[in-house]
């Protein structure tokens, strides 16, 4: 973990639910505001990938955005000596990425600029941060930094990929950033990244009940690829603070659900990059599944999983990591497993 963010003290713990009701009124203001440009001028038309029926604006990863970026922005400067710490950097790269988010959901941007502009975002975060982090030091300094470019650019792009349902977005983000922030509060994250991760919360509450099933409006990728970077971010430093076990348990549904489904597409030699219905999530809307039941069911794994990542940071043992990695991996795969299967009609 960078070593030179400034951790949180006792006094501090009160910006954490400031932070994240702020962010949460902005969002939903944003959003009223702009919703009607949106209806006119970024219509997402349903396709080969979608899960609504009737043409629904897109861009409301705006607002989550700019009250991300503002109210986070605004706490850390109010710490004074915090400014130092300012992540200008990762917040310069969210900004790259959503103008590159909204020009793909205005016109389709080709993959390889596409991903080739990503890239550049993911790695202007994780090779050049402030402070050094090292998460496998027995690895050259050159090929760890590639792999966590790789890695983030993969997560960037799934929580894209994972956009694809009212809610679901929210039903992941919120327990992992509420859990993080909450890590900070009890002392074991940099208030930075605390901030950021409430932030990124009361966003995604002020957006949820715009996008509650059926939604009335969609992130869009300007608003899926920041909030994909900014949260592997979150994650990342987590893991720098020898919390590692609980930085993959956290977002371990995500993980395993398009991982999979790229590995299946890709064993199938299916154009990966195009727009499809393969993934759990949309396979259970397909088996019988309601958009409330499997929205239910991931919010409900999430919380799972951040209580198995609460228990890991608590252990503080490698031995406890793997057990709890165990189990929450034994829980995905049971939802994954249900998913994949036909509803019962008459539990329907």
């Amino acid at each position: 973990m960078n070593a030179c963010l400034q951790a949180m003290t006792a006094p501090q713990w009160w910006l954490i639910p400031a932070v994240a009701v702020a962010a949460a009124i902005v969002s939903a203001l944003v959003i009223l505001l702009i919703r009607p440009l949106l209806q006119k001028h970024a219509l997402a038309k349903p396709n080969a990938r979608s899960s609504h029926r009737t043409p629904t604006p897109q861009g409301a990863g705006i607002a989550v955005i700019a009250a991300t970026l503002l109210i986070a922005g605004l706490a850390i400067a109010h710490l004074g000596e915090g400014l130092s710490n300012f992540p200008a950097l990762l917040f310069g790269a969210a900004l790259f990425v959503a103008a590159l988010g909204f020009a793909d959901d205005i016109k389709p941007v080709p993959v390889l600029p596409r991903l080739l502009l990503q890239a550049i975002a993911v790695g202007a975060v994780v090779v050049a941060p402030s402070c050094d982090l090292r998460l496998a030091p027995f690895l050259p300094l050159e090929i760890e930094r590639g792999l966590l470019v790789l890695a983030g650019l993969w997560f960037v792009n799934l929580v894209n990929f994972m956009d694809g349902l009212d809610w679901i977005t929210a039903a992941e983000v919120v327990p992992i950033t509420a859990a993080i922030a909450l890590l900070g509060v009890a002392g074991g994250l940099p208030l930075t990244v605390s901030l950021v991760a409430a932030a990124l919360c009361g966003a995604m509450l002020g957006f949820a009940p715009f996008n509650r099933p059926v939604a009335t409006i969609f992130l869009g990728d300007v608003g899926s690829l920041p909030i994909g970077l900014l949260l592997g971010w979150c994650l990342l430093q987590t893991a720098g603070q020898h919390h590692f076990g609980a930085a993959l348990l956290l977002p371990l549904y995500y993980l395993a659900d398009a991982t999979l489904t790229l590995v299946r597409r890709l064993i199938r030699r299916e154009p990966f990059w195009v727009a499809h219905r393969s993934h759990f999530y949309q396979r259970a809307t397909d088996n019988g599944f309601t958009v409330m039941q499997v929205v239910s069911e991931v919010f409900t794994l999430n919380l799972v999983l951040a209580a198995l990542a609460a228990f890991s940071i608590k252990a503080a043992s490698p031995t406890a990591d793997v057990a709890l990695f165990a189990v929450g991996a034994a829980a995905v795969a049971s939802t994954l497993l249900r998913f994949s299967r036909q509803r019962n009609a008459k539990a329907v």
